[in-house]
């Protein structure tokens, strides 16, 4: 039987358990997929520990993976036995095989490894409608990139950086600090030792951001809105640190006139055919060189546990990905 790792209860990183699971089927309109690797990503804690609902208990964590097609359920159209494909979406990545819906399937192509796909669909795809489709960055601009080292962080820099606007990216490290300048930021900023509000007036000549990325959430609330100018955009995309707490409209107008939005990836690949487009950007922007996709760390499968620990403990830089 394929292993998997399984969440019986919600909790911390304790929680998570390698067992083995029955092979499964796929049933009509399904595909069964040999998993080459899987992607570890800061949303599988909130299902883990709660903070975002699975669908019922046990369940197997994860969203995000690559690999191969190796059965079809019934009328199957948009894939074959033995393509490479990869997915980000429904939970149920951290296993050694899976069953997933044939039409939320991305084709791979041979120059993206199964490593770099399971290390930067969700990612990716989260900084590509980010930065051309929440807010089109633009040559000339300034943008604030908070996790500038994170997983989503460093793609964010280097996409951004190749579109002509300026980046400053917050970090918590100077080892951090220098990778995330090795990735397109400009000018970078460590939160834990310096007022980055003051920073980035500084940074800017007090003309502030056009947008600031921000998947930290209750950390850097309401300090990202003091980092933005007149009509400027607050996206808030994360919550590493915590929901952002409930709070009046009318800060937006008295911060100047702000837009602010809370998007999610789902929103924006509903329709299979912005999927492909948004996916297809993806490999295309990698494939020219421009965004690297760096997989920093590595476990086995059995060794998510440590996974989700260096992940919470911001110990991890660019991607992680599990290997079953």
């Amino acid at each position: 039987m394929p292993a998997a790792i399984r969440v019986h209860q919600t909790g911390g990183p304790e929680v998570l358990t390698f067992e083995d699971i029955p092979t499964a089927s796929p049933g009509p309109g399904e595909v069964l997929i040999r998993q080459h690797a899987c992607g570890v990503n800061y949303i599988d804690t909130y299902y883990r520990g709660g903070l975002y609902k699975a669908p019922s208990l046990p369940f197997t964590l994860g969203a995000e993976g690559a690999g191969e097609v190796i059965a079809l359920g019934e009328g199957v159209t948009q894939v074959k036995v033995g393509d490479r494909v990869a997915y980000s979406g429904a939970i149920g990545s951290y296993a050694a095989e899976r069953t997933y819906p044939a039409d939320r399937l991305i084709p791979l192509p041979e120059t993206i490894s199964y490593e770099q796909a399971a290390g930067m669909m969700l990612k990716g795809m989260t900084a590509q409608y980010l930065v051309r489709r929440t807010f089109k960055v633009e040559s000339g601009q300034t943008v604030l990139v908070h996790a500038a080292a994170g997983g989503v962080g460093l793609i964010l820099c280097q996409w951004i950086k190749s579109l002509g606007a300026m980046v400053i990216g917050t970090v918590g490290s100077e080892e951090k600090a220098e990778l995330a300048r090795a990735n397109g930021a400009d000018h970078t900023i460590l939160y834990r030792k310096e007022d980055w509000v003051k920073r980035v007036a500084e940074i800017t000549d007090g003309k502030k951001c056009a947008v600031v990325y921000d998947g930290v959430g209750k950390d850097t609330f309401p300090g990202s809105l003091d980092c933005i100018k007149p009509r400027g955009m607050w996206v808030s995309f994360g919550n590493a640190s915590g929901p952002v707490e409930p709070f009046s409209i009318l800060t937006l107008a008295q911060k100047g006139s702000l837009f602010a939005t809370r998007p999610t990836l789902a929103g924006y690949v509903a329709e299979r055919s912005d999927l492909l487009a948004t996916a297809n950007d993806l490999f295309d922007v990698v494939a020219s060189g421009k965004v690297a996709i760096p997989v920093n760390q590595r476990y086995a499968l059995k060794d998510a546990r440590k996974a989700h620990e260096d992940l919470e403990g911001r110990g991890t830089t660019g991607s992680s990905i599990l290997l079953p």
